[in-house]
């Protein structure tokens, strides 16, 4: 009921961008799902700063993210930001035609059985963990608003520069 109701809220745009727990620096969970190009993974990107987002087509914050999330790809990819969005939907085509409405140009991954957004803790859409170039989660965020976009930006931008986030109360 509970999950229900957050989920409710969620995508209703009741409660977006709320910081969580979770993100202390312990080590993100190890992943590896399917993409259209073959298998995306996270060890793959060691070294890299990780913004990794779980997403679904029927969510209308999702959408508003897209467009934030290719921005700082753009922005970031160059110092070493990979964005990896991964889709929660079990209607593969929902997502694929979400992706034609809002298309990305970061990686995108699929988790149809919730395999990972599990791992991860995943409490509402979107729902995004920041992920340090040794592998550490940095920061964690319920839901997407543009007012909260220079707040999540600027935590991509010390992370990428080698800066340490303040800790984040929920």
């Amino acid at each position: 009921m509970r999950a229900l109701f957050l989920s409710l809220m969620v995508s209703s745009g009741l409660v977006l961008a709320l910081p969580v727990a979770g993100a202390d620096n312990a080590p993100a969970p190890a992943f590896s799902i399917a993409s259209e190009a073959g298998q995306i993974s996270l060890s793959e990107h060691k070294g890299q700063v990780v913004y990794l987002d779980f997403w679904a087509s029927w969510c209308g914050p999702c959408r508003a993210s897209f467009k934030w999330l290719n921005e700082a790809q753009e922005r970031y990819g160059h110092q070493g930001l990979v964005i990896i969005a991964v889709n929660v939907d079990q209607d593969k085509e929902a997502a694929r035609q979400f992706l034609k409405e809002n298309p990305a140009n970061f990686k995108i991954g699929f988790d149809p059985e919730g395999g990972v957004a599990k791992s991860y803790q995943v409490r509402g859409m979107p729902s995004s963990y920041l992920i340090d170039r040794n592998g550490r989660l940095q920061s964690a965020h319920v839901g997407y608003r543009l007012k909260d976009k220079s707040a999540l930006e600027e935590e991509v931008r010390k992370m990428v520069s080698g800066d340490k986030l303040a800790v984040a109360t929920p």
